[in-house]
């Protein structure tokens, strides 16, 4: 096996001039820890046309492999639930649904964590295990217990915990769901994304301890990394402490929007000129917006047999929709159903640019049995209230 020491040096280096990497323990466990154990069988890498191009670790040249696994990218490793790099006879088509996330984003959240010696950490999604190696260095390996639903995926990060010198709490199940053995936690992290942080989190964690997961909707971006400190009567407060991005729980994935979109929005109760762009949902701090005013939307992007653009918003559970055209620079909505999407998300972006476009840090969030409330302070518009059935 080729020596990586040179690579992990440069990696924490990188890390550091990036502003991520600040703590000498950190540090260490990325210098200490190969990250290309936590990458086998392979990894698919982007090809043209949306397509994967697997490469396996056997038949890669060592040094080829070495430099592809110190990328500062995130490297899928299972598509569409099943396929790994080793299962692919050539490029291929799928979804991704397990990563080995970029390096950047699994070390800012470790610092975001703040961890002490002796805390006893909760995983929530082991995926590829490199993240659980990181905190089995920091905290040792009897401190943390990490949770994954797919058993092949568990496997894997098993055995290359195992080859790095870890043996640590895997639990296999519902991680949204399940109560996994050592609770109370003094720390929670999630490396999946989720529309909301589930109760069962904040049970998990001890009055003072820390949750740190990606939270917002559906969408590839537009989600924020909520950090939230648990109470001792039950409740979770903080805020959006930044931008996030990651592939989202299993059981809270949604099957993609597809069809006949023009079918899907035939039947309009109301059209009208917007008051703002739809293009702003290209926009981070906007999709985010959008995500927690009207819970379930969904974005879709298309273009017209003549070639024109079109966007589309899509609520399946409401059976609602709101599709865009633009003329001009123009643009009108027609809307369907029982809910007027763009109504509710364009008088939330409409507020948002009054109160001068806040970042998504401004974004606060407390969190109790039944509700989850966001607001940005000073601003009585911006405050939205999910009632958790």
């Amino acid at each position: 096996m080729t020596d990586t020491a040179d690579e992990r040096r440069a990696l924490a280096a990188r890390l550091t001039r990036a502003g991520v990497l600040s703590s000498p323990r950190w540090r260490a466990a990325v210098e200490t820890v190969p990250r290309e154990l936590f990458l086998h069988p392979g990894v698919f890498l982007p090809a043209e046309g949306g397509r994967w191009h697997p490469v396996t670790v056997v038949g890669t040249d060592p040094t080829e492999w070495a430099r592809i696994a110190y990328r500062d990218e995130s490297l899928t490793t299972q598509l569409d639930g099943h396929l790994t790099a080793d299962q692919a006879g050539g490029t291929v088509e799928g979804s991704p649904t397990s990563s080995s996330t970029t390096p950047v984003t699994v070390v800012d959240m470790l610092e975001k964590l703040e961890v002490e010696d002796g805390h006893q950490v909760l995983e929530i999604g082991t995926g590829t295990g490199y993240s659980s190696a990181l905190m089995c260095f920091r905290l040792g390996e009897d401190n943390v217990t990490t949770v994954e639903v797919d058993p092949d995926v568990a496997a894997r990060a098993d055995a290359a915990l195992e080859t790095a010198g870890f043996s640590t709490w895997t639990v296999t199940g519902d991680g949204l769901l399940g109560h996994p053995r050592r609770a109370p936690y003094d720390r929670v992290i999630a490396t999946c994304a989720v529309r909301r942080i589930p109760y069962t989190w904040i049970r998990q964690a001890k009055p003072g301890g820390i949750v740190l997961a990606t939270v917002g909707g559906s969408w590839h971006y537009g989600t924020g990394l909520a950090k939230v400190t648990v109470a001792e009567d039950g409740t979770a407060e903080g805020r959006i402490i930044g931008r996030s991005s990651f592939m989202q729980a299993r059981s809270q994935a949604e099957v993609p929007i597809a069809g006949d979109l023009s079918a899907r929005a035939a039947y309009a109760d109301s059209e009208r000129e917007t008051k703002v762009p739809p293009l702003l949902l290209e926009e981070w701090m906007p999709a985010f917006l959008a995500q927690i005013a009207a819970p379930g939307v969904r974005f879709v992007r298309a273009t017209s047999l003549e070639g024109n653009r079109l966007l589309y918003l899509f609520d399946p559970d409401r059976e609602s929709f709101a599709s865009f055209t633009e003329h001009d620079g123009t643009w009108t909505v027609r809307q369907g159903g029982p809910t007027a999407l763009w109504d509710t998300i364009e008088q939330t972006l409409t507020a948002w640019q009054d109160a001068d476009s806040p970042d998504i840090t401004a974004v606060q969030l407390r969190i109790t049995q039944g509700t989850h409330t966001y607001w940005i302070d000073g601003h009585p518009a911006l405050r939205w209230q999910h009632h958790i059935a």
